[in-house]
């Protein structure tokens, strides 16, 4: 993930990503024959990926949530397919938002099943088959998956962080892209643009020459007026911690001190302990991200640390207000032409 890689990534091509060229054209060597060659199975209702061109966080997850919201807004019942992050289940399993802990079926899929349900699994023809059958889902969103190429997509919505970009530009292990844009693009429909920002100017230019459409995004707290003319420590173990510090601010609050950490990263009761004693001893108040607070609620915070922890919650909001409903119809015209090609 973004925070767990190696700073040069996100830097102007150096030595070390030069030294790594060859490698880097071996992995995207592979994942470009996988895009292009693999056999993906086909669902029986329609199949909504969204995915990004690189490693670490680009919104995606914020994303499939507002799309869950307008496909239930729309009639029908959506399902959401999602590798999980550490997960601990060998086959499909439907995450139990109350109950489940993020050790086992990670952070981001507990978020998603408070809006739709979720099948957590490697598998995710298993995963569409299991929400489809047991759960009645008429829809599937994919969190992620695009490169994993295992089941036919009717609809691959690419997520790029116009803040960041695609870093380098170099693929795994010089730079943080999963495969050659070109060999991605191929198979993505459609391009959403997240936040304000130039990096991802480039890709937004390719990705319009090849006729994609190009939709814009960004995320705004949901609970921002709560904020306002308060002092915090922001911390946050998520794959870019600093966009979160900045989102802070412009609700409207003063982020005196900073701790990002690791991404997906699960708390220990010693590094607990010291952030809340450095909030009491600067009289700062705690606040964190709805990933952090998951990962939080089932993990080493205690009742203490958590009544004094504050989470500031987002959505995703298109600048075009009918972006989503178009990405769901035709996701389903998609479907509904490749049912007719049997």
């Amino acid at each position: 993930m973004a925070s767990e890689a190696p700073p040069f990534w996100w830097e102007k091509p150096d030595w070390r990503a030069f030294g790594l060229s060859p490698l880097s054209a071996a992995y995207a060597f592979v994942a470009g024959r996988r895009l292009h060659k693999a056999r993906r199975e086909k669902m029986s209702a329609p199949v909504l990926c969204v995915g990004n061109f690189t490693v670490g966080g680009t919104g995606k997850t914020p994303v499939a949530i507002a799309l869950a919201k307008q496909a239930r807004s729309m009639g029908f019942a959506p399902g959401i397919l999602s590798r999980g992050h550490g997960g601990g289940f060998s086959s499909p399993h439907i995450v139990d938002a109350h109950h489940d802990a993020a050790r086992h079926v990670g952070d981001e899929p507990l978020l998603l099943a408070e809006h739709a349900p979720v099948a957590v699994t490697a598998n995710r023809a298993a995963g569409a088959r299991l929400l489809m059958e047991q759960h009645g889902c008429n829809f599937l969103i994919m969190d992620d998956g695009f490169q994993s190429a295992r089941i036919h997509i009717d609809y691959a919505l690419m997520v790029v962080d116009a803040r960041y970009g695609l870093g380098n530009g170099r693929v795994i292990p010089a730079g943080p892209l999963r495969a050659r844009v070109v060999d991605q693009l191929v198979h993505a429909h459609a391009l959403l643009r997240m936040g304000e920002g130039s990096a991802a100017d480039a890709v937004v230019r390719q990705a319009a020459r090849a006729g994609k459409p190009i939709f814009d995004a960004w995320t705004r707290p949901c609970n921002a007026g709560r904020f306002a003319g308060r002092r915090f420590l922001a911390f946050a173990g998520i794959g870019h911690p600093e966009k979160f510090f900045d989102t802070v601010s412009k609700a409207g609050a003063t982020v005196v001190r900073t701790r990002p950490f690791p991404d997906h990263h699960f708390y220990a009761a010693d590094e607990l302990d010291e952030l809340l004693a450095m909030a009491r001893a600067e009289d700062l108040e705690l606040i964190t991200t709805a990933k952090d607070a998951v990962r939080l609620r089932h993990g080493a915070a205690s009742p203490e640390f958590l009544k004094h922890l504050n989470v500031l919650e987002i959505e995703t909001v298109f600048d075009q207000e009918q972006a989503p409903a178009r990405i769901i119809n035709e996701t389903v015209e998609s479907w509904k032409l490749r049912r007719l090609a049997g």
